[in-house]
């Protein structure tokens, strides 16, 4: 596969001095932002509701203690993407050979389809909410999904998805008019039930709805796809750091929300449906206003994800094919590229058609993420090490930090998720 050259550096070149003017740092701005509003996906929405319903604020802190490791995490992408040139997949294969790549691409594909099925039964559940039929919502999501990507730029693909996104923010508001109680949060806080299996189950979905795989390949792949040279390293780390707040910020505002009215009134715990906490919600904050803020938040951040994790696929199949992958080519160009993204928004959209009831895979896919982190994780970290030039490898007290906190939360995510199985 040929690689834009003006990605590559050599070995030890120390970035180029910044010619960054505001303009310049606003262009490059947008893979981070991008792929953590994505992170806060219908999937996060329902775990985090469900935990603030039946836990309080006492998995709150867990969303916060996360927010070093997924910048940390993400960080790693973007330097993989700068100094190497090349999406994750490619680097895999290239690096460690094809066999370990379509490992890591088996592990994308089911962590992208479940939560593609994820996006658009939250989708679904919202226009039920308003009398909307599935036969209406379902293909008119899809349709916007496919003119998103047809516009054969990466730029507009990215700036278009980051409109959508910024429909989260209503989650703050809210929050807001929760009006949580800050005794009761600090409370919840430091009386964790570690021996409550059902705490730890969701816990560990926590942890999964944090870390998507998809998010590792988005990142990577968005970097070389938009050309971004050793000058614009800090900008995108920048650029990562604030969305790895925001995202996690999000997700803690709809926990709060759920725990402040949901948990505190005695709402049934088996609020995992986007339609029943939206419902459930706008009783208690104040009615169709309340409804309409929420359901705006999560239309946003189902759709932004799953435009993000079908391009995730899209991108990573196709370098672990070898074939070249790029948004700046028409789709007549590069037909395997735009066939794959189709079938993945098409093919998820249908299951969700003709199925009576997928809201019970909302949880269940994010602790299958919390599974697939040793692998996500190990090969991150082994790219790091071995693929980037010696000046920017992961090494180091670095290193052992990297690795000592992802281990900390792989195990997390396995032990809280097998105490739901047995």
């Amino acid at each position: 596969m040929e690689t834009d050259p003006s990605t590559k550096l050599a070995p030890d070149s120390p970035p180029r001095a910044s010619l960054a003017s505001p303009l310049r740092i606003v262009a490059v701005w947008g893979p981070g932002l991008l792929v953590m509003l994505a992170d806060t996906d219908a999937g996060n929405v329902v775990t985090a509701a469900q935990a603030g319903a039946q836990w309080g604020y006492r998995l709150l802190p867990l969303l916060f203690l996360l927010i070093p490791l997924l910048y940390m995490v993400q960080e790693l992408t973007v330097r993989l993407g700068i100094f190497t040139g090349r999406g994750h997949g490619e680097l895999i294969r290239d690096t460690f050979g094809p066999r370990w790549a379509w490992l890591s691409a088996v592990g994308l594909a089911i962590a992208t389809i479940g939560s593609l099925i994820t996006e658009f039964t939250g989708i679904a559940g919202i226009g039920e909410l308003y009398g909307l039929s599935r036969a209406l919502t379902l293909p008119v999501s899809a349709g916007v999904l496919l003119l998103v990507v047809a516009t054969g730029s990466y730029r507009r693909t990215e700036w278009a998805a980051l409109m959508i996104g910024m429909f989260e923010l209503a989650f703050f508001a809210v929050a807001w008019a929760a009006h949580p109680d800050t005794a009761t949060i600090l409370h919840d806080s430091v009386d964790i039930p570690f021996a409550n299996r059902e705490f730890l189950y969701l816990a560990a979905a926590i942890v999964g709805a944090v870390f998507n795989p998809w998010m590792v390949f988005y990142q990577q792949s968005a970097v070389a796809d938009k050309h971004l040279h050793a000058a614009d390293y800090r900008s995108e780390r920048w650029d990562t750091a604030l969305g790895a707040i925001l995202t996690q910020c999000l997700t803690a505002a709809v926990l709060v929300a759920a725990a402040a009215t949901l948990g505190a009134h005695g709402a049934p715990q088996s609020l995992n449906s986007v339609g029943e906490i939206s419902t459930a919600l706008s009783l208690l904050l104040g009615g169709p206003v309340a409804q309409a803020v929420f359901s705006a938040g999560v239309l946003g951040a189902a759709m932004v994800a799953a435009i993000v994790s079908s391009l995730a696929l899209a991108w990573g199949i196709g370098e672990v094919a070898g074939f070249r992958r790029s948004l700046e080519a028409q789709p007549f160009k590069t037909p395997w590229f735009y066939g794959i993204y189709a079938l993945c928004v098409v093919g998820s959209a249908a299951v969700v058609w003709v199925a009576s009831d997928l809201v019970w895979l909302t949880i269940t896919v994010q602790v299958l993420n919390a599974f697939l982190l040793p692998l996500v994780f190990g090969f991150l970290i082994a790219l790091s090490i071995k693929a980037l030039p010696p000046a920017y490898r992961l090494r180091g007290w670095y290193l052992w930090t990297v690795l000592g906190v992802s281990s900390i939360v792989c195990g997390l995510g396995l032990v809280g998720g097998l105490s739901g199985l047995f």
